[in-house]
């Protein structure tokens, strides 16, 4: 375990869409008088990657079928945002007035992560396309610019099920193994854990939010310093259930 853990806010100019990510963090970085060391894991808002990569949507431009028009009706949503959430995941659960309950890439999610905060007026920001390609993108210009060998991770805020406020989830990582195996390590009494695995790369985003913020603070980036997570050179999908093993999903569907 780590002696102390320390967490460093990267604040960055506005991200707007064809800015190159990696470059904006170097420069602010560096700006900030702050280095990449070996074993540091750079966690990054998904909002600004996406932005960067020009997943920025002007509503205006949308044009709702009549799906959407009747869902945006029942659930109390802008039915251009529920034509972008019908393209977005592979299936919506319900919901509640203002938000949907999606099923998006294998994570469940309020509107399949579409967002109008830190969005212009009248737009909204998708999931970026391909996270952990992002956060590999991202790393290699990071390690090439500083000199070590770092972890990447792309990351959302999610509300829990029965529970009121936001933590962390990772989307997509690069450089770390996302969870950690603790089956066969031993408790305080002396038992063997059959079932724990730890969700490293989701504490970590959950972590950095502290700093993050979810308004106007500009602070997309969190170095975090001291993790014991090992900075690994392949890249380690985030592992997810299926739904007959998730034990939300198989217990309120019936599946």
């Amino acid at each position: 375990m780590p002696d102390k853990l320390e967490l460093f806010g990267i604040k960055t100019p506005l991200i707007r869409p064809g800015d190159d990510m990696g470059s904006v963090l170097i420069r602010s970085i560096r700006d900030c008088g702050l280095t990449i060391m070996d074993g540091d894991i750079v966690v990054l808002a998904e909002s600004a990657v996406a932005t960067a990569e020009g997943r920025v949507v002007d509503l205006g431009t949308v044009v709702p079928g009549s799906e959407a028009e009747e869902l945006g009706e029942k659930y109390a949503v802008d039915p251009r945002e529920m034509e972008l959430v019908l393209h977005e995941c592979e299936e919506i659960l319900g919901g509640v007035p203002g938000a949907v309950l999606t099923i998006t890439r294998g994570n469940m999610s309020s509107n399949a992560g579409i967002d109008g905060s830190n969005a212009p007026e009248g737009c909204v920001v998708l999931l970026p396309e391909d996270p952990p390609a992002s956060a590999a993108r991202i790393r290699c210009q990071l390690q090439e610019a500083f000199s070590c060998r770092l972890g990447v991770i792309v990351g959302d805020s999610r509300t829990q099920p029965m529970r009121l406020g936001c933590v962390g989830i990772a989307l997509g990582c690069s450089g770390l193994r996302p969870v950690e195996d603790a089956r066969g390590s031993k408790d305080l009494f002396g038992k063997e854990l059959t079932i724990t695995c730890k969700a490293t790369a989701d504490n970590l985003m959950s972590a950095a939010q502290l700093i993050m913020g979810e308004a106007g603070e500009s602070i997309p980036a969190v170095v975090v310093r001291g993790n014991s997570s090992v900075v690994v050179d392949e890249d380690v999908g985030i592992p997810v259930f299926t739904k007959k093993e998730c034990m939300y999903y198989s217990n309120i569907s019936g599946e």
